[in-house]
């Protein structure tokens, strides 16, 4: 309506110049009857032959090179043919009299010009009671549906732009199907699915993957938010729920794809206080019109979360989301189809093998390959490069994993030192166990929050976890402190983050994988939450004080076993140590064949040519908050000192 008004008011404003146009065009000034006859007869005495033009009451006086001299508004009484004729007689015949119909434009303009101030008026009163109104109509306008609705036309996104995730395809090309050829299916008896729902760890794909469907089905699709349900409105949201089917149902076969469907789809009866809660009242909404009474049409719905375990019991009952479809971190024949698909259109250098990335990048989801990629990109920009190298990729993954190079950060020789035996301690142990991943990559740079690390390359992706294993992981975060320990006859705060990591590994060994030799086989212990928070609030002991006694005992046990295996390692390597950490000082930076080098006592190759240096952060940071995410344990990174990260 408001833009209604504001055309209304641009097509009279057009009129009025026009109207004016027109006036201006009939020009002559206006002269009473008489002295109009006086011109006329003066300018036939002349010699001229004057014209007289009759329109309706109107009648002009035009010269002979037909100017408009004088105008005059004869009324409807008077009799104008006479009066001429009688004039045209006097001066001897030479005015030319003209007779002209009337335009009906003109007339109208002429009527419009009279009403146009009342117009003007009563649109400016219109204009100033619709503006203070103007929060009302957004408050009736609250109930209706924000999805953004995509034509199926176009595709942007096929399911050749998403690698990594093969069976998660194939489910979904079966919803595909449904909505191209349902005939197909219905023959049969089959029931179209309700709903499918996309669980995964976040950046592993999943609304990606929707924008695939929605391409390869080339149907309506409509997009928003679960967030986007409720207002501080009550009802709102069971309102928009209801506008947003309607529509779909409209447009059907269609696509409805809810992201973070866990904001309004949390479990019921779970709300703080016992209180009426709006998120109720939408999910109730949801679910009757998704399998109701009304739920025979060709909608089906699309949703993601990374929270299945909070989501209410019917939204994943069969009828609404028949389909539950896992997106996990991609294997390494994933990241490597990832990694492809998006290094195309970026020149890469002959030596950047997409392979070895893949291995290097274990646990990585596919939104943090296209940002290793992305930063790789921008590291050889700032380097004026016109390829990728190989280099600028490995500098990118240790600033995906850990952040960018700290080199502003001053450090003392001591504290050099230190970092270098500790990061030293780290690969040699591990090195020399029989079941760790082997040793990649060793810096004393600090990173982000951390003074060094020591990074690990699993040779192969791994689902389970052996008991040796662990144990050999618990042993090689013991063998940085252990270092300190034998060198410089004390620890230091660095190890702060092994202890806490080795802790937690030695815990859950104990009490959820039955990895004890005096508990045996059992689990101890269950986490309770409340849903509406959505985080973990207490443990539910099943256990007696004694046990959580010997729970105890059993962690220091596994702690203080793996610390003495590091030093046993150390102490029959201690000249390697020596020669390594030295050799870390001087370089800041070691990788493979160095390492493997100087373990043969030979002397290690130059080193290549550092990456460009990152811009400089800020040196203070502020502490990070207790219970923090923490990246995956398949990353193996070893963090120290200068802070955990």
């Amino acid at each position: 309506m408001r833009n209604g008004f504001v055309y209304l008011v641009v097509v009279v404003a057009v009129l009025a110049v026009l109207f004016m146009v027109f006036r201006q065009d009939s020009g002559g000034s206006v002269v009473s009857y008489s002295e109009m006859l006086k011109s006329v007869r003066n300018e036939a005495n002349g010699g001229a032959v004057p014209k007289l033009v009759i329109s309706g009451n109107t009648v002009e006086h035009v010269t002979s090179s037909g100017i408009v001299r004088e105008r005059v508004a004869i009324k409807s009484d008077t009799d104008v043919s006479d009066d001429l004729n009688a004039l045209g007689l006097v001066v001897g015949q030479n005015v030319d009299i003209e007779y002209k119909q009337p335009g009906q434009f003109g007339s109208v303009l002429t009527i419009l010009g009279s009403f146009l101030p009342i117009l003007f008026i009563v649109g400016l009163l219109i204009f100033m009671m619709r503006q203070a109104q103007g929060s009302n109509n957004q408050a009736m306008s609250f109930g209706r549906s924000k999805a953004r609705m995509i034509s199926g036309h176009r595709p942007t996104v096929t399911f050749k732009d998403v690698q990594g995730v093969d069976e998660a395809k194939q489910e979904l090309a079966e919803v595909v199907e449904f909505l191209k050829y349902p005939e197909k299916f219905t023959k049969i008896g089959a029931r179209i699915p309700a709903g499918v729902l996309l669980i995964g760890p976040p950046g592993t794909g999943k609304t990606y993957l929707a924008k695939a469907v929605a391409g390869e089905a080339g149907v309506p699709f409509f997009s928003l938010s679960g967030s986007e349900f409720v207002e501080m409105f009550v009802g709102v949201g069971a309102s928009r729920v209801r506008d947003l089917f309607e529509k779909a149902r409209q447009n059907a076969p269609c696509l409805i794809f809810v992201d973070e469907i866990d904001a309004v789809g949390r479990q019921r009866g779970a709300g703080l206080g016992g209180s009426h809660d709006e998120r109720e009242q939408t999910l109730n909404q949801i679910l009757v019109e998704m399998d109701g009474f009304e739920s025979e049409t060709n909608v089906i719905v699309l949703a993601a979360t990374n929270r299945p375990d909070i989501l209410d019991p019917a939204l994943l009952r069969p009828g609404r989301f028949d389909r539950q479809v896992t997106l996990d971190r991609p294997d390494i024949r994933g990241r490597e189809a990832i990694l492809r698909v998006h290094s195309e259109g970026k020149p890469l250098e002959e030596d950047v093998d997409l392979m070895v990335l893949a291995k290097e990048t274990s646990g990585f989801t596919g939104a943090d390959l296209e940002n290793l990629l992305n930063e790789g990109a921008i590291l050889a920009a700032r380097a004026n490069m016109s390829q990728i190298g190989m280099k600028q990729l490995e500098e990118a993954i240790d600033r995906v994993v850990a952040g960018p190079e700290r080199k502003s950060r001053v450090i003392s020789d001591k504290e050099k030192r230190v970092t270098a035996f500790h990061e030293v301690g780290h690969a040699l142990v591990g090195h020399f166990m029989g079941d760790m991943d082997p040793v990649h990559k060793i810096s004393i740079i600090p990173r982000g929050r951390m003074g060094g690390y020591t990074r690990f390359l699993p040779p192969e992706d791994r689902s389970l976890m052996s008991q040796s294993q662990f144990e050999d992981q618990i042993a090689t975060m013991m063998g940085g402190r252990a270092a300190e320990l034998m060198v410089f006859d004390e620890v230091t705060t660095g190890a702060s983050s092994d202890l806490e990591r080795s802790t937690d590994t030695a815990r859950q060994m104990v009490t959820r994988y039955g990895m004890s030799r005096k508990l045996g086989p059992r689990t101890f212990g269950k986490t309770e939450q409340l849903v509406f928070l959505g985080r973990d609030i207490a443990e539910n002991r099943n256990y007696s004080e004694a046990v959580a006694e010997q729970i105890d005992d059993e962690v220091t046990e596994i702690i203080l076993r793996a610390h003495e295996r590091a030093t046993e390692v150390l102490r029959g390597h201690r000249d390697d140590l020596d020669r390594i950490s030295e050799y870390l000082i001087e370089h800041e930076t070691m990788d493979v064949p160095a390492l493997e080098a100087l373990l043969r006592g030979e002397e290690p190759p130059e080193p290549l040519s550092d990456p460009p240096e990152p811009e400089p952060e800020p040196e203070d940071q502020p502490p990070e908050p207790e219970g923090r995410d923490r990246p995956p344990a398949s990353r193996r990174i070893a963090e120290e000192p200068g802070g955990a990260a």
